[in-house]
């Protein structure tokens, strides 16, 4: 009788046993699933003790400052510990072009600052004007005379009533059209290196003489203007300036003429006839 009941109960014991653990193969894939569910609620439930987590809802901004996040899901609340990580610069992530890389406000100060380096482009210039710049302070003109030092490359460049006293420290290298009317030139001296020059118009200004206008003798120099200068009074003035520029074919806007080929009289006596 005690024999049997054993056996009995032994059965039954066996018989909750295959209950609870059916089979070895199902027992190791349910302590599979248990360890992984475990370490994904270590991994998004930090331990108290930590207080660091591997994996924060805030990670994919972690390049970025939260006040330049525009649109996002996560609340104040729901950060722990956010970690704080140097990300690459600006600079960097242009030089990529990594499309979408830069914020919307961060773009804007980048094109802010290609167009101001567009306007300060001197060197690639080839059409500019200048004129009416009202330079009445020495620092505005320094940084007038800084500009045209640049203009490596302009070739039509206008200084119109800009009160430009002195320009022989500048050098336009590939200039052809340059206008200087109502400025304080008082010299030809006083003009800018222009080695390409084809048409210069100087009208009222203070020119005296003719003094220095040989130095534009190499130029492919065209048409001249020199209208309402004290040197257009001189005697034989239009002679004076064509003997001066052989390959000049318009002056103060009339093209040349025939007796402006003749050289200029230099003494009033030539023609008085001598009787012995």
């Amino acid at each position: 009788m005690y024999r049997q009941d054993m056996s009995e109960s032994s059965s039954d014991l066996n018989t909750n046993s295959q209950k609870i653990y059916p089979s070895n193969s199902s027992f190791g894939s349910d302590l599979s699933e248990t360890h992984t569910w475990s370490a994904l609620s270590r991994a998004f439930h930090p331990r108290s003790d930590s207080g660091i987590s591997s994996q924060l809802p805030s990670d994919r901004f972690k390049y970025l400052t939260w006040q330049t996040v525009e649109q996002h899901d996560i609340q104040g609340s729901q950060l722990h510990c956010p970690r704080v990580r140097e990300g690459p610069s600006a600079e960097e992530l242009l030089f990529r072009q990594e499309e979408g890389a830069l914020p919307p406000q961060k773009k804007v100060l980048e094109k802010n600052k290609w167009e101001t380096w567009l306007q300060e482009n001197w060197e690639d210039c080839k059409n500019l004007n200048l004129s009416f710049q009202d330079l009445g302070d020495p620092y505005q003109v320094a940084n007038f005379n800084r500009i045209l030092r640049r203009l490596i490359r302009v070739e039509t460049l206008w200084l119109v009533d800009n009160s430009l006293v002195d320009l022989s420290a500048i050098r336009l290298p590939s200039c052809r059209v340059l206008n200087m009317n109502k400025n304080h030139l008082t010299s030809f001296k006083q003009l800018p290196k222009i080695p390409q020059i084809q048409h210069l118009s100087l009208a009222e200004n203070h020119i005296e003489t003719l003094t220095g206008l040989s130095s534009l003798r190499c130029t492919p120099l065209e048409s001249l203007m020199l209208k309402r200068n004290p040197c257009e009074f001189h005697q034989s003035y239009r002679k004076r300036v064509f003997s001066c520029l052989p390959n000049l074919k318009m002056l103060d806007g009339i093209l040349k003429l025939p007796e402006d080929s003749s050289p200029p009289e230099t003494n009033i006596f030539s023609k008085i006839c001598i009787v012995s």
